[in-house]
């Protein structure tokens, strides 16, 4: 039996690599156009919509950050409410003391990542359950500590003075909702962009197994530990979000448990380890909530019938289920084989089988 090599493709043409299954160009096109759409939202709709979105925006920063740790970095926490408290109390510190209130914000950031260290060396000694329970401990412990500052006011907490309070009422909802805008996009590329590089891998590594991936090199303590800072410097964005749009903040609220419950609950139902997973499932978070808020109690036991049916029946998600049937992917992160040696074999008649290998 001989081999007709002029029958064959080069090396090079049967293994092929992509990062999606499909082109992305047409939804990389949308993409734009509907950031677009939203930038212009402010002349076209009126502010009670712009104010849901901004809404929209501060959930999904949340559940990506929430989703970066247990969805791609197997760190399943319930204590991120703390980044939400400290950023949301750095913007509102730094204004009322007469900066600048976006680099307030930016600066909550910066605060966020600071408080992660040590906290991070503290929660990476529990693991699984331990762990979730831990970091709920010790947002508590941050809680605490922020009512017992008298400068900070107390349990009652402190209105936002300053001269964002100048700006006119209407453009001041404008300028609050392309802040939202533009960090809630950039929370979307920033994740999009680090899981496509090496963190990406290695933290796709360490969820999958940890001991085998230490095993084969991977750093799993730096990987755990960049991933946190980087969550909890989102949440504190969205923390600081959160006080533009109320105009102050009270301890209590802004360092509830209920805002790990809304991460969890919208990543759930969208689709855990996708990074399209938070967008859809704070979309349907948001329809719920205003469509059923005024039902009070009702509410929360719907809410919660709803994530259990999401967890029993689809596992992964809405987007995940979409997306393990047709393949299609918004930002696609993973990796793609494509052999065009085996598709040629198995889709070829096996008479023209036979004469590629030379019968």
């Amino acid at each position: 039996m001989s081999v007709a090599k002029t029958q064959f493709p080069g090396p090079d043409e049967y293994i092929k690599v992509t990062r999606s299954a499909r082109s992305v160009k047409a939804s990389a096109v949308g993409g734009v156009v509907v950031l677009g759409v939203l930038i212009a939202m402010p002349y076209i709709v009126y502010q009670d919509f712009t104010n849901i979105l901004i809404t929209f925006f501060a959930y999904l920063i949340m559940a990506s950050m929430w989703n970066l740790l247990a969805g791609f970095g197997g760190l399943v926490s319930i204590g991120q409410q703390a980044y939400v408290g400290i950023g949301a109390y750095t913007t509102l510190v730094f204004a009322n003391m007469g900066m600048n209130i976006f680099l307030a914000l930016l600066l909550s950031l910066v605060t966020c990542a600071i408080f992660a260290i040590p906290t991070s060396l503290l929660a990476f000694r529990l693991r699984g359950d331990y762990f979730a329970v831990g970091t709920w401990v010790i947002a508590e412990a941050y809680r605490l500590i922020v009512v017992k500052i008298p400068g900070f006011g107390g349990p009652s907490g402190g209105p936002l003075v300053g001269d964002f309070l100048q700006i006119d009422p209407t453009l001041r909802g404008a300028i609050t909702y392309w802040t939202a805008l533009a960090v809630g996009a950039l929370t979307v590329a920033g994740c999009y962009l680090l899981l496509r590089g090496h963190i990406g891998l290695a933290l796709t590594a360490v969820r999958d197994d940890e001991v085998t991936a230490r095993a084969a090199g991977v750093d799993v303590t730096l990987a755990k530990r960049v991933i946190y800072l980087i969550s909890a410097a989102g949440c504190g964005a969205a923390g600081g979000l959160l006080v533009m749009t109320q105009l102050g903040v009270q301890p209590d609220a802004i360092f509830s448990v209920q805002w790990s419950a809304y991460m969890i609950f919208i990543v759930i139902i969208g689709g855990i380890g996708y990074l399209e997973g938070p967008i859809v499932g704070t979309i349907i978070f948001i329809v719920l909530q205003e469509t059923l808020a005024d039902y009070g109690t009702w509410y929360l036991i719907l809410l919660g019938l709803i994530a259990m049916a999401g967890a029993i029946w689809l596992p992964r998600g809405l987007w995940g289920t979409l997306s393990d049937k047709t393949g299609f992917r918004l930002f696609p992160v993973g990796y793609h084989v494509h052999n065009r040696a085996l598709l040629d074999l198995v889709t070829t008649k096996p008479s023209r089988v036979a004469k590629k290998v030379g019968r």
